[in-house]
């Protein structure tokens, strides 16, 4: 059985494949010490993303949020670190990028709640449902070289 407690789920969203800013989100993930675990450059149906999205059904920017997410390819991950959503979603900043702190990746790179370029899980629970629904076949455990130089 796979423990989601040093797993998260996090997604480059259309805007962000749109402005390239794949290589430095990537870059400070593992600039941090995560480790990679899946990766995958899709352009899933509205069915997945409304899966995706099930918590959010009944609000109302849910359907202009569904079809915003389907207009371009989303870069998927799965990375891997101590509390890993937690820590994840430091690195992304506020979800309204007025509200994110600079160096946080929205703070530098977003200015605009409705392309705030990065989804992240936010919690351990949250990662389990969004890695299964991603990843279906499964991820890639290995053991990186400098993985004593991050952890003790």
């Amino acid at each position: 059985m796979t423990n989601y407690d040093d797993k998260t789920f996090i997604m480059v969203k259309p805007d962000g494949v749109q402005r390239g800013l794949i290589a430095p989100i990537v870059q400070r993930f593992e600039q941090k010490g995560f480790k990679l675990l899946a990766m995958k450059f899709v352009q899933p149906s509205q069915a997945h993303f409304e899966a995706h999205y099930a918590d959010l059904k009944g609000k109302p920017f849910f359907n202009g949020l569904v079809n915003f997410m389907q207009s371009a390819p989303v870069l998927a991950m799965v990375w891997q670190g101590t509390n890993a959503a937690i820590e994840g979603r430091k690195l992304l900043g506020a979800t309204k990028p007025s509200e994110s702190a600079p160096g946080t990746i929205r703070g530098d790179f977003a200015m605009d709640i409705g392309r705030n370029i990065i989804h992240g899980s936010d919690s351990a629970e949250s990662a389990k449902k969004e890695i299964e629904l991603w990843f279906p076949e499964g991820l890639v455990e290995w053991a990186p070289a400098a993985q004593k130089w991050v952890y003790e």
